[in-house]
Formats: C-alpha cells, structure tokens, sequence
C-alpha cells in the first residue's frame, strides 16, 4: 500500500540545528554606519546631487501611485453599462496613466524646486537647520503658484512652508521618542 501525503513524517529545514548556540549569537552586526573615508563620516547630510534625485524621485513615485489610484478609481466610475470587458480595463488603464503621469510630473517638479531652494539656503546660509527646509517648503510652494498670480501664490507659499515645518517637527519627533 502507498502510504498518502497526511502519513508522511517531515521535519522542518533547520541549518543550525547542530550548533550548541542561538542564532542570535551567530552574527554580531554593527549598528552603525560604516564609511570608507572619514570625511564622509563627518557629513551628517545628502549632497545636493543626492538631495536633488531623493526628492524629485519621491515626488514622481508619490504622484505616480496616487495618480494612478485616482485615476483607477475614476475609470471604473465612469464605465458605462453596455461596455464590455475589453472596454473597461482600457478605460481604466487609460484613465490611471494619464492621471498618475500628470499627478507624478507635478511632485517631481515641486520637489525638484524643493531641493534645489534648501540646497541653496545650506550653501547661503552655511547652516543646516529647521530653518531652511520651513524658507525652501515657503519659496517652493510660492514658485510653483506664481504663474497664478500673487494671492494663489501666497496662499501655496504658506502652505508649503508649514507643510514642510510639520514634517521636519515631525521627523524630529519619532527620532527622538521612538527608538530605533
């Protein structure tokens, strides 16, 4: 008789079975980071070049999936009853793409604005502090509105840097009550 699959006795893979100790006390990481030249480790921020493709590309992926999400969500709203299967995933991905491409431009280019303005206070100011990320969030919303005239500009200014003061406050926050 063939003995079925339920009847079959198996273990579970196990490499260290056989050592007579933990497995935390296999490997002993450092925590910090490591650096090959020491000047590099008394560089306690991104270069501008770093700063510049961290924020423009998370501006572009943010917008892209948003974009995209939004997007879905209206195609599917706006499929009518007699269309077919075919109709509706083109609609849909139709939909998504052009909404993420145009939300995940939009972000890129304000954070584009956004690192070149804080780059500059760094280099202008010679400090890297609160302060400027708050006058580049002000500078970049007001930039990005100007075309809309001096009130919408206002308003995006204002809104920009308080944005940018309350993820600065907030980051400063969880690296100092939540342990990591």
């Amino acid at each position: 008789m063939a003995s079925e699959p339920s009847e079959r006795k198996s273990r579970l893979y196990h490499p260290y079975q056989d050592l007579e100790m933990p497995i935390q006390n296999l490997y002993h990481l450092p925590t910090s980071p490591e650096f090959l030249f020491h000047e590099e480790a008394a560089v306690q921020r991104r270069s501008w070049g770093e700063n510049l493709q961290y924020y423009t590309g998370c501006g572009y992926l943010t917008g892209a999936i948003v974009g995209g999400a939004k997007g879905s969500i209206e195609g599917f709203r706006s499929a009518e009853p007699s269309d077919t299967m075919k109709l509706r995933i083109n609609r849909v991905l139709n939909s998504s793409g052009h909404a993420g491409r145009s939300l995940g431009n939009s972000l890129g280019v304000v954070g584009l604005i956004f690192a070149g303005l804080e780059s500059g206070l760094v280099a202008a100011r010679g400090t890297d502090d609160l302060m400027n990320s708050v006058l580049a969030g002000l500078g970049t919303g007001a930039f990005y509105r100007a075309a809309s005239g001096m009130r919408s500009a206002a308003v995006a200014g204002a809104i920009g840097g308080l944005a940018a003061g309350v993820v600065v406050a907030g980051k400063q926050a969880i690296k100092r009550y939540i342990p990591i």
